[in-house]
């Protein structure tokens, strides 16, 4: 029986086309370029600062982040804030929260998200980030913090992301269910692909996770 559902974070809770887009303006391309190269990574399971290597070949990517924080050091650059969360979000978690279940972030992001996701009061029992943890989805270590920080045995969480690579699969393999959420561009693209039915369930979004969670329990 699922009693604790644990949701991914960029393209599950935050859409990220404005982090893209002020990423396009700072290399200097158009945003349906960095867009459609980043579609292209997805769709060839490559990473996505391999798109920043096409439109800017020889780009340090790394040295350009703490450029562009010295350029601005006041906007928001790469990051995210209650802008970007998907307009579901709220309530989805509230619902969940309402229905007994306990609701956890866990994502692959940098210690500034975890200030981001606080500071907007969303209706969880916790959130977490990969580099407070010290390591990064698709390890199976991050899965099993996931679990003992959940309290729970593996199978009776629920982990919930946009990614079969990054989230369905590893999850399932750590002993998990899992949810694919058909969200940004590697959700569409990750659920047309066989490897989806190892999802325990696929939604088009958030609000559909509670009564498909009561099917599976």
């Amino acid at each position: 029986m699922i009693k604790a559902v644990v949701f991914d974070v960029g393209e599950t809770l935050i859409d990220e086309t404005r982090i893209w887009s002020r990423w396009a303006d700072r290399l200097g391309v158009s945003r349906f370029v960095l867009m459609g190269a980043l579609g292209g990574m997805a769709a060839l399971d490559r990473s996505h600062s391999e798109a920043f290597q096409l439109v800017r070949p020889g780009i340090d990517v790394g040295a350009e982040i703490a450029a562009w924080e010295r350029d601005e050091p006041h906007s928001l650059r790469n990051h995210f804030d209650a802008d970007d969360l998907y307009p579901d979000v709220r309530e989805s978690l509230k619902a969940l929260r309402a229905a007994g279940y306990q609701v956890i972030v866990a994502g692959n992001q940098p210690a500034r998200a975890f200030d981001a996701l606080v500071a907007m009061d969303l209706p969880v029992d916790s959130v977490h980030t990969s580099e407070g943890w010290g390591v990064s989805k698709p390890a199976p270590e991050f899965f099993a913090k996931v679990a003992a920080i959940a309290g729970r045995e593996p199978a009776e969480i629920l982990y919930v992301g946009d990614r079969l690579d990054n989230d369905v699969l590893p999850a399932g393999r750590a002993g998990m269910r899992t949810a694919l959420l058909r969200r940004g561009p590697w959700g569409y693209l990750h659920a047309e692909r066989s490897q989806a039915r190892a999802a325990d369930l696929i939604v088009d979004d958030l609000p559909a996770l509670l009564p498909a969670l009561e099917r599976l329990t």
